[in-house]
């Protein structure tokens, strides 16, 4: 009898803590990332009352005889399956697909969680919104634009930061450059990039070469050299076959030098395959012959006052049969802006074309002839793939503008890799090439930040750049069933998950990280209600098994009465 009894306050209390169990479910079936919980139960150590014994020679074995003394909940386990991922919105919120848990640190050690509601806090640090604790990151992503502090494990999240300005150092070109377009012969024309007046009132028109000023710029208000000052161009740059022009090629300047002298000379003395005339007020160069040329000129002045040059001749009409045009926006080291436009022509050599910077805005300073061109960029005749350019050729510009006259910019040009059809190619129909992308930008600040799947922060900034600020580290377990509930949704390692590894979300077996995102509780409403209902008549049966037992030991009382 007295087993009866023991054994019915064991089912109370084991029917107890299931609802227990349950009710915590159900309390946290909206709590982010929970894990529900499930009871077990084990059978208590039965008295035996009679062994068992074995069949002889004339009777058969019996059994044994045992009484059981109760039940026991033998486990309680968390369901660490994955919850719901839904949209919230929050750039800043993540979410965990697969294995893993975000690492956050309370100061006083390393704290584990799936419930990734995180924010940016007043010292621009990322956090847990609920507690404050501090979200921990993993490697050296941050370090080197100085976003994150090297041996700090905190994530910092700099709003505001200016990011510098970057120069263009490459650009990249892609597309077919024709192998059978006719094209049509064209003379190459070069304009300066220098406007000159005429003296006088500004009614006289452009055209009016007689009446042409002296040059512009210069030491006196009317800005002409005035009378005995002197001074000398230099003249520089390439004949149509690309020979240089003879060393002290030079033009003495005076007061009353006009440009149309400078013109004469040009004529007389320079150019051998090209005439030089002045047109809207530029000097232009134009080539005698139609088809591939390689001319190209450049002016400097030394001596009293400071006569204004054209810091380089824009190639206006580009001379050859076929060429493509291109144009970029490219950015000098102060992250100004300035478009570059280049040409493709193809060269007398079959299979080989040359690159031209034809034009470029902004304050430039100088554009050196032997600068602006790269020559000799071969394909295979057979297959069209890219062969690459000479030894010889750098395979870039050199551009000097007027902010940083002693650091000239070199910008390479990326045109694919040889033998490979990923770049430039060389194939019949139409010419499609152009300046795909470059590498320069200028300076912005830190607007907004977002999560990739592999739980980087890319950084987006207001000049259209984005840099990568951190990665979010993650921690892997052996068992992650065995780790101890800390409260509000951590966990610590017990002696049977296994010690944390530590990775990057979609490494080691790590899950995917989804950004704007959080895991629901993985508890459910039905199946909790069933457990309930179980542990309800679990309870009510074991209190009956009480209440016979209390009944008949009443009986055996009374019979003594």
């Amino acid at each position: 009898m007295s087993y009866a009894l023991s054994s019915g306050v064991t089912g109370l209390q084991a029917h107890q803590e299931m609802l227990d169990v349950a009710g915590n479910n159900l309390a946290n079936v909206n709590t982010t990332a929970f894990k529900a919980s499930r009871v077990g139960f084990a059978d208590l150590l039965s008295q035996t009352l009679k062994q068992a014994s074995e069949a002889t020679g004339t009777l058969g074995g019996t059994n044994p005889q045992q009484v059981g003394s109760g039940v026991a909940v033998a486990y309680v386990t968390p369901n660490m399956n994955q919850g719901n991922i839904v949209d919230t919105g929050n750039p800043l919120d993540v979410a965990i697909e697969g294995q893993g848990y975000f690492v956050v640190s309370n100061g006083d050690g390393p704290l584990y969680t799936r419930a990734g509601a995180f924010g940016v806090d007043a010292s621009g640090d990322l956090v847990d919104t609920s507690t404050g604790y501090h979200v921990q990151r993993i490697g050296l992503t941050g370090e080197a634009d100085g976003f994150q502090v090297s041996g700090n494990g905190n994530i910092h999240i700099p709003y505001g930061v200016a990011l510098p300005a970057q120069a263009t150092s490459e650009i990249t070109l892609t597309g077919n450059l024709s192998a059978d377009a006719p094209g049509t012969p064209q003379a190459q024309v070069l304009s300066s990039s220098t406007m000159y007046t005429l003296g006088g009132a500004a009614a006289r028109g452009t055209t009016e070469i007689d009446q042409l000023d002296q040059f512009s710029g210069g030491s006196d208000p009317g800005g002409q050299l005035a009378a005995g000052e002197t001074g000398t161009i230099t003249i520089s740059g390439l004949h149509r076959d690309g020979t240089a022009f003879s060393s002290g090629l030079t033009f003495p300047v005076a007061a009353g030098t006009t440009v149309n002298d400078l013109i004469d000379h040009l004529n007389n003395n320079v150019l051998q395959d090209a005439t030089a005339s002045l047109v809207e007020g530029q000097i232009r160069i134009t080539d005698k012959q139609t088809g591939y040329t390689k001319s190209d000129i450049m002016l400097s002045y030394s001596g009293a006052g400071a006569l204004t040059m054209p810091p380089y001749f824009e190639v206006t009409t580009v001379g050859g049969a076929e060429s493509r045009n291109t144009n970029i926006t490219v950015y000098d080291s102060q992250g100004g802006k300035h478009v570059l436009s280049a040409a493709l022509v193809r060269t007398d050599t079959v299979n080989t074309w040359d690159i031209i910077l034809t034009s470029i805005t902004g304050d430039v300073a100088a554009l050196n002839p032997t600068q602006r061109r790269v020559n000799g960029l071969s394909f295979d005749p057979q297959s069209g793939a890219l062969r690459g350019l000479p030894d010889t050729e750098p395979g870039a510009f050199a551009i000097t503008f007027g902010h940083d006259v002693t650091h000239p910019q070199v910008i390479a040009l990326n045109l694919g890799t040889a033998g490979t059809f990923g770049g430039l190619t060389q194939f019949a129909g139409n010419s499609t090439a152009v300046a795909r992308e470059q590498d320069g930008y200028e300076a912005g600040k830190l607007a907004a930040v977002s999560v990739n799947n592999d739980g980087t922060l890319i950084g987006a900034f207001t000049n259209g750049v984005k840099k990568d600020v951190a990665t979010l580290e993650m921690a892997l377990f052996t068992n992650p069933a065995a780790l101890l509930s800390a409260g509000n949704g951590y966990f610590v390692p017990s002696a049977n998950s296994g010690v944390p590894v530590t990775t990057q979300a979609m490494n080691a077996g790590a899950g995917m990280i989804h950004g704007s995102a959080l895991e629901k509780s993985n508890a459910d409403v039905a199946t909790e209600f069933v457990s309930m209902i179980e542990a309800q008549n679990g309870y009510q049966a074991n209190a009956r098994t009480i209440r016979v037992a209390s009944d008949i030991f009443r009986e055996l009382t009374n019979l003594i009465r």
